[in-house]
């Protein structure tokens, strides 16, 4: 006689889920005369007639069980003496039904399911504390923002490339507008977690890996906002180049590994500078931020599309120069093309050695200026969006970086 493993395993998943939502269930139930509805026992056989009604897959019965477990639901609520007004434990009867009845089908899904309602259940003051507490009104409308820029506006924005735009589409154009909020927003969210000194430097540094230039610029709109941090964007925004030197490292294995033996004493030159430059201005804002509070908002929208209108403006610049004059020279062209992405513009050139169009040797100073390209467009960011105060002390450290970058290259010819 053989054994239908996946009955097994759907009504084991079943059994273990109901058990699993109904232990926190238990817990909070109470002992008393005015205790809450339903518990273990009551969780588990809830789900165990959803594995039933999923195992005779027959609609009516389907149906039927469900409005019998609403129904006791509703008894059950309707005869509690109990004061609070929510309704948590009802729905979550009626939740465990449907994870037993999509447990004979998709053990695993009911299963992970069931663990999501009792963490769900479990984190109740967790939630209630972050919601009420932590979550400020002007956050929650920033992300509400923010979430329906990603996932309505940006979508319904149209994909075509235009020729003034380079080849770049609105819907490209608008992604560095929710990318400059998201950066703003990580920024703000890790400065809120570890304290302005290092929140906002490890924020800087893995947004540095998105895009250095934006978390640059979107440091700097922090900084000129809350004037308290700006010690600590400094420090940010110094990171964030630590992360572009470590990408063009990879970017370079990645596309053509032979260039590592050209590039790698100018980038690892540049990884020092920047490393050093960062370190010491972590130093510097150490016992300026520790104890200053965060103010304003998780993100600017006017800074937002301001940036990304500058850049839109940048990229149709590029584009009648392309038009006009063509690739005469691949410096140019990589200088040109490192003003938006550094890596873009190593990689195109990185391609060409890996098919022998360029030499291995002659990539360095395209690479180089693009670097350099970047590290410009960079500093228009940090003095636009942050001022002086804010552009002095980062343009000393990009400075610093990019002279370090050429300095094994000015030695080979010294």
């Amino acid at each position: 006689m053989s054994v239908d493993l996946s009955f097994v395993y759907g009504v084991a998943a079943a059994l273990g889920g109901g058990l699993l939502i109904g232990v926190e269930r238990e817990r909070r139930k109470g002992f008393r005369a005015d205790r809450a509805l339903a518990g273990v026992r009551t969780f588990a056989l809830t789900s165990l007639t959803g594995a039933a009604a999923g195992v005779l897959a027959e609609p009516l019965l389907t149906f039927a069980g469900a409005l019998l477990v609403a129904t006791l639901a509703a008894v059950g609520r309707w005869r509690s003496r109990a004061r609070d007004p929510g309704i948590t434990t009802e729905l979550a009867l009626f939740v465990t039904y449907l994870i037993g009845l999509i447990a004979i089908g998709r053990p695993m899904v009911a299963a992970g399911g069931a663990v999501v309602v009792a963490g769900l259940l479990a984190s109740r003051r967790a939630l209630h504390e972050f919601s009420v507490e932590v979550l400020t009104e002007t956050e929650l409308r920033d992300g509400l923002l923010f979430a329906s820029s990603a996932l309505i506006v940006l979508p319904l924005l149209p994909d075509a490339p235009l020729a003034w735009l380079a080849g770049g589409s609105p819907r490209r154009i608008f992604a560095l507008v929710v990318t400059f909020m998201g950066l703003q927003a990580a920024g703000y969210v890790a400065q809120r977690a570890a304290g302005p000194r290092l929140g906002l430097s490890l924020s800087g540094l893995a947004a540095g890996f998105v895009s250095s230039t934006g978390t640059i610029a979107a440091l700097g709109t922090r900084a000129r906002t809350d004037p308290g941090l700006l010690s600590a964007c400094v420090s940010g925004a110094l990171f964030s180049s630590v992360a572009t030197v470590i990408l063009l490292a990879i970017v370079v294995g990645a596309v053509y590994a032979p260039a590592l033996t050209v590039v790698g004493p100018s980038l690892l030159a540049a990884l020092i500078a920047a490393v050093a430059a960062a370190a010491v201005s972590l130093w510097r804002q150490r016992q300026r931020a520790d104890s200053h509070r965060s103010s304003g908002r998780p993100f600017s929208l006017r800074h937002a599309l301001g940036f990304a209108a500058v850049l839109a403006g940048v990229t149709a610049g590029m584009g009648f120069v392309n038009a006009q004059y063509g690739h005469a020279a691949a410096g140019v062209v990589a200088g040109i093309a490192g003003l938006f992405d550094v890596h873009a513009a190593a990689a195109s050139t990185l391609a060409l050695a890996a098919t022998g169009t360029v030499a291995t040797s002659a990539v360095l100073i395209p690479i180089l200026i693009a670097f350099s390209t970047n590290t410009a467009s960079k500093l228009f960011g940090a003095f636009v969006a942050g001022g002086l105060r804010y552009g002095l002390p980062v343009s000393a450290g990009l400075f610093g970086i990019a002279a370090a970058a050429w300095t094994p290259l000015l030695w080979l010819y010294r």
